[in-house]
């Protein structure tokens, strides 16, 4: 399966990207020229450009894993680029995920966006923090999560990282002044990267994101290209963050320990097939054949349905869920570690 589809083409992701960016770019032009004149009708190019920053994530993704491209060249700068204007740093986001990839399933070690706790680990909470538990994995609280996952996290931590890097040099500095700063710098410990490497892309991720906030500030005024940013980039967040869950916490899905864990099972049984509207699979970059790209995530996005359907007598124990399911897939945020698999709170209460 793998050796037949996981084959990029540089045009068919050439083609992806431009399309993307092309109407991206012009949906923005439509968006800002509606807020100066007939400010209720930004809404229509608003809820286009959520759907397109959307893709454009989807495409970063992909990029990350070595996939929209052939090349490792165009993986590369296009990563970049998709990363600047969803607003993360592709490369250190890149690591992260491609861990998650390395450990589906594994419970002890990843446990999603949500940080998904055990059933031992809840019952422990408060009422009162029981509660905080449950908004933060509402889909009310999406939004929210959105904005903080892909506008202020990115920069908090980066300014914070810096500043502790700067004050540490100093500090080393003025302690030994015999070694040159590039020596104190690479001494230094963070927990916001883990090697100049991801640094650089942080650095080099925010200040063009900052150039380009500053030059639409400038160009159109901050009052109008704001409240389109913030809005678009905060629910386009909230959708991404929502199809993610609900592709590994849905009821009973594999939720193994470190010493049970096995990575096909993790795949087929801890990975859900989201079977979503023809459009809506171009704007999520057919991430719904989820399972599909776990067990292979050097297949190219234009190839996983063709793979799913030609291979799909291998994945009769693949969850389905269709849109309709997602708000009760969302309820399943508990692990039941003794049973190795995701519960409900609905479950969960009706044992206690």
């Amino acid at each position: 399966m793998i050796g037949r589809y996981a084959r990029s083409s540089d045009i068919e992701g050439l083609m992806q990207a431009l399309t993307t960016l092309v109407a991206f770019v012009l949906l923005w032009w439509a968006a800002i020229w509606c807020a100066g004149t007939y400010p209720w009708l930004a809404a229509i190019p608003l809820l286009l450009i959520i759907l397109f920053t959307v893709r454009i994530f989807g495409l970063m993704h992909e990029c990350g894993h070595g996939s929209l491209f052939r090349s490792r060249g165009l993986n590369r700068a296009a990563g970049f680029l998709f990363g600047v204007l969803s607003g993360m740093p592709q490369y250190v986001w890149a690591q992260h995920h491609n861990y998650h990839h390395a450990n589906n399933g594994n419970w002890d070690r990843y446990r999603g966006p949500y940080t998904t706790l055990s059933v031992d680990e809840y019952a422990a909470l408060s009422r009162a923090r029981q509660r905080m538990y449950h908004a933060k994995c509402s889909v009310a609280a999406a939004p929210l999560v959105g904005f903080i996952y892909l506008i202020f996290n990115p920069r908090f931590t980066w300014l914070k990282g810096s500043a502790g890097l700067v004050v540490y040099t100093v500090r080393r500095k003025l302690a030994q002044p015999g070694m040159s700063l590039r020596e104190h710098a690479a001494s230094y410990r963070t927990r916001y990267w883990s090697s100049p490497r991801e640094y650089r892309h942080m650095l080099w991720n925010n200040l063009v994101l900052l150039g380009i906030w500053g030059l639409m500030c400038w160009s159109f005024g901050a009052t109008r290209f704001f409240p389109i940013y913030l809005l678009s980039v905060s629910i386009a967040g909230a959708v991404g963050i929502v199809l993610f869950t609900v592709q590994h916490n849905f009821e009973h899905s594999y939720a193994s320990d470190n010493e049970h864990w096995d990575l096909e099972a993790g795949a087929i049984e801890g990975t859900s097939y989201l079977m979503l509207p023809r459009w809506l699979n171009w704007f999520t970059v057919s991430i719904g054949y989820h399972h599909v790209h776990h067990l292979s995530a050097s297949i190219p996005n234009y190839r996983l349905a063709e793979c799913h359907a030609e291979y799909q007598h291998l994945f009769g124990s693949v969850t389905r869920l269709k849109l309709c399911d997602v708000l009760g897939a969302l309820r399943c945020i508990l692990w039941d570690a003794r049973a190795q698999r995701i519960i409900s709170l609905a479950e969960y209460r009706q044992r206690a």
